[in-house]
């Protein structure tokens, strides 16, 4: 399902020129919704408009619940209510139930009706007794008010804007630049983030008059005004009292009933499979709970250091799976231009080419896939949470060590290949001198604050602010060793997840019309996982500790206990090489040099460098690399002017 609304007030635009604008967003995003095609405008009805508010709204479906009568725009009884709503809500039958027996009256089987009939019920609160993944819009034509609503985590999009008397809304940015309404003004304080993540987080967007609702937040619109609150937030304080054995079967109920709901589908369904702890506990419970045999679909890579696919070869045994694999190879990255055009920002994660490519493959057989998203933000499964434990004992050692140590760290080559263990003592030594916090922005950032301030161009430096930047990112950082753990998963879910990896999915699955559901981040299972003690999650060395012993009764502890592999691609090793011929064309052409970020200098030193293997700049030319397409689609104006 896919949505977008545009608002005019006392008539702006004029109503036929409204119509067009929307029909040409919709038809921008047929990707996330080949199956339908609809729209209302509230001046098109039998009983006269109430509002001197002209709305539209335009709708895509990708059919996956009531595929005969669950067409959107959906209204209630009277039609005084419209709604539009991407993704799913997965207790829609519970709710119904409830709704039915305080005389509500359903005109279809779709879980978007549920969703209207509970703001009937209970206004804006309706979104609190809601669980599943969502954006939605709800036009009130009584009240003359907009309200929307992203879910929890954050796993469907929602970018807006507002100006002059009008309010546009889309998931995508093709999309919402197809209303042909929006002036591209460079927003300078995203480009930093930009630079800083590889992403950029909400509310910021890369234009200065577009915004993203951020995740658990309501926005609504009512007598010209905007008021955006926020109606969920993870807690990790008190923690559960809860034995070891207590803990696991509640763990796994709750997991076991996550995976249940999101089989709730009246198309076919399949599950990722990469053969980690995450993805092989979601296709265990599938089998389960499945009545036909579970289709799982893996990818990898001719490069062994980066492929999981015998390890899902392993589960698709055990479970007797339907199991299709695929590999990728340097020529994956032809799919640049589309996936820039998807992601609609500048989006440095490579990882969402092979995330395309096996959402593409299991498009052929399904519809719906489940994920193992979400568990290493939930059970501390990154290596940067026991290497920030560690780095804060290394940071008490007597300097004379630290110095000698030093001393060894910088005679260690650098390297490509990310799995090298030298490389990692490298990188660890290095950030470990650090505070806690620029710590953490030196694992899970690109440009650090030292390569930024060697690197930016002086008129760019006068154009942001990386202190207020640092602030902002790391806010949730509780640099006491009792609390450090739970602050960085909380950063994590509140950065990292929503702005990045689930970014990722939901583009690279919506452009191949596939819907992908994450059991692991259902908000109740994400909140039980929050509370239990940190010893359950990082117990020493030993990452997704009470998760891993929930599952090996079912699980192999090859499979649980590997090396964890990640979903990263071997991009550096590819631009030293094959790519390397995309690189100067794009990252060095004379536009490219000539935007006034970066000193030339220094981009065309990193270039020289990485090729010759003397230095590894893989996500920092990534970046480059990805910004250079995106401004010569969007955004081709020459850069910074002065």
């Amino acid at each position: 399902n896919d949505a977008k609304f545009v608002y005019i007030r006392n008539n702006v635009l004029g109503k036929k020129n409204l119509d067009g604008r929307i029909q040409n967003m919709t038809d921008l995003l047929l990707h996330r919704g080949p199956d339908e095609d609809s729209s209302y405008f509230n001046y098109r009805q039998d009983r006269p408009c109430t509002s001197d508010i002209s709305v539209g709204f335009g709708h895509r479906r990708l059919s996956i619940i009531d595929l005969d009568s669950g067409q959107q725009p959906m209204h209630n009884e009277n039609s005084s209510l419209w709604i539009i709503l991407n993704g799913e809500i997965y207790n829609y039958l519970e709710l119904r139930l409830e709704l039915e027996v305080k005389g509500h009256i359903f005109s279809s089987d779709s879980d978007t009706e549920v969703v209207i009939h509970l703001y009937e019920e209970y206004g804006c609160a309706c979104v609190k007794y809601l669980r599943g993944m969502f954006a939605f819009a709800i036009w009130d034509e009584p009240g003359s008010k907009l309200f929307l609503a992203r879910d929890r985590l954050g796993k469907k999009p929602l970018l807006y804007y507002f100006k002059n008397g009008v309010f546009i809304f889309s998931s995508e940015f093709a999309s919402l630049l197809g209303s042909e309404l929006i002036s591209k003004e460079l927003n300078f304080e995203a480009l930093n983030y930009y630079f800083t993540l590889g992403y950029i987080p909400a509310p910021l967007t890369i234009y200065r008059n577009v915004f993203k609702l951020p995740q658990a937040h309501t926005l609504i619109l009512e007598n010209a005004a905007v008021e955006i609150n926020q109606y969920w937030n993870l807690e990790y304080y008190p923690q559960v009292n809860l034995c070891e054995e207590e803990a696991e079967q509640e763990l796994m109920g709750l997991l076991e009933e996550s995976v249940k709901i999101r089989l709730r589908s009246d198309v076919p369904v399949g599950s990722f499979l990469s053969g980690g702890v995450d993805s092989s506990a979601v296709v265990a419970l599938m089998s389960k709970l499945s009545r036909q045999r579970v289709r799982t679909f893996s990818i990898g890579f001719n490069e062994k250091n980066y492929s999981e696919l015998k390890y899902a070869k392993t589960i698709a045994r055990i479970f007797n799976t339907d199991h299709h694999e695929f590999i990728v190879k340097p020529d994956a990255l032809s799919i640049l231009p589309l996936l820039v055009e998807r992601y609609g920002e500048p989006y440095a994660d490579s990882s969402c080419i092979p995330t395309y490519y096996v959402s593409k493959a299991t498009k052929e057989f399904v519809t719906v896939a489940l994920s193992g998203d979400g568990g290493d933000e939930s059970f501390a499964g990154y290596n940067r949470y026991h290497a920030m434990l560690m780095a804060e004992a290394y940071s008490r050692w007597n300097p004379a060590a630290q110095r000698l140590v030093n001393r060894f760290i910088s005679l260690i080559p650098d390297s490509l290949n990310s799995k090298n263990i030298l490389r990692s003592a490298r990188r660890f030594i290095e950030a470990a001198a650090l505070p806690t916090k620029k710590r953490y922005l030196r694992w899970t950032g690109i440009w650090d604050s030292a390569l930024k301030e060697s690197s930016y161009t002086d008129i760019f430096k006068t154009l942001v602010d990386s202190d207020r930047l640092e602030r902002r990112v790391t806010r949730f950082i509780d640099c006491r060793r009792i609390f450090l753990v739970n602050s960085l998963l909380r950063s994590d879910i509140m950065h990292y997840l929503p702005y990045d990896l689930l970014v990722k999915v939901d583009i690279a699955s919506m452009a191949n019309s596939l819907e992908v559901r994450s059991p692991l981040l259902d908000h109740k299972f994400v909140e039980f996982a929050a509370r239990l003690p940190v010893k359950y999650k990082l117990y020493g060395a030993t990452k997704k500790w009470i998760l891993k012993k929930s599952l090996e009764k079912i699980i192999p502890k090859e499979n649980l206990y590997r090396t964890k592999m990640g979903f990263a691609m071997p991009v550096g090793k590819w631009l030293k090489n094959e790519l390397k011929g995309l690189l100067h064309d794009t990252v060095l052409s004379v536009k490219s040099l000539s935007r006034g970020y970066m000193k030339p200098e220094i981009v065309k030193y990193m270039v020289r460098e990485h090729i010759s293997g003397k230095k590894d700049f893989t996500f920092q030319l990534w970046t480059l690399l990805m910004l250079e397409l995106w401004h010569r689609r969007f955004f081709d104006e020459g850069g910074i002017r002065c």
